[in-house]
């Protein structure tokens, strides 16, 4: 049966530093863990100086300032989309009125044609029946 390795090699792991801080602290228990405190204060130091440091209060300016941006990139894409389909609606519009006019007008061309037809046809006939 397998056991995990993992506690072997964390407790080799601090035997080794408690070793180091031991030996380099010539041997006083006392002087290696303010030796060991002081690395502690400066890796955090280290470590906070390369991360941003930011308050809540700026965080929150900028999440407004970005949320104002995105707010009016919204806006102008609406605005614009409206404007287009405005557009769009008034084109249609005078699309549909000029064929509704072209289409009354080809009708009553052909009524007068029909109309002209009819009146040739009677009168041809009326001669044929005698009429005037």
């Amino acid at each position: 049966m397998s056991k995990s390795r993992m506690p072997l090699v964390l407790g080799l792991g601090a035997a080794g530093g408690i070793g180091y801080y031991l030996y380099s602290a010539g041997g006083s228990p006392k002087v290696a863990e303010k030796q060991f405190e002081s690395d502690a204060h400066k890796m955090a130091a280290k470590i906070k100086g390369e991360v941003p440091h930011r308050s809540g209060v700026d965080a929150e300016k900028q999440g407004k300032q970005a949320g104002q941006e995105v707010g009016k990139k919204v806006d102008d894409a609406v605005a614009t989309v409206n404007k287009d389909l405005s557009k769009a609606k008034s084109e249609a519009e005078a699309y549909a009125k000029g064929a509704k006019a072209e289409t009354i007008k080809k009708i009553d061309e052909m009524d007068r044609k029909v109309e002209e037809q009819a009146a040739k046809a009677k009168s041809w006939t009326s001669s044929w029946f005698g009429g005037k």
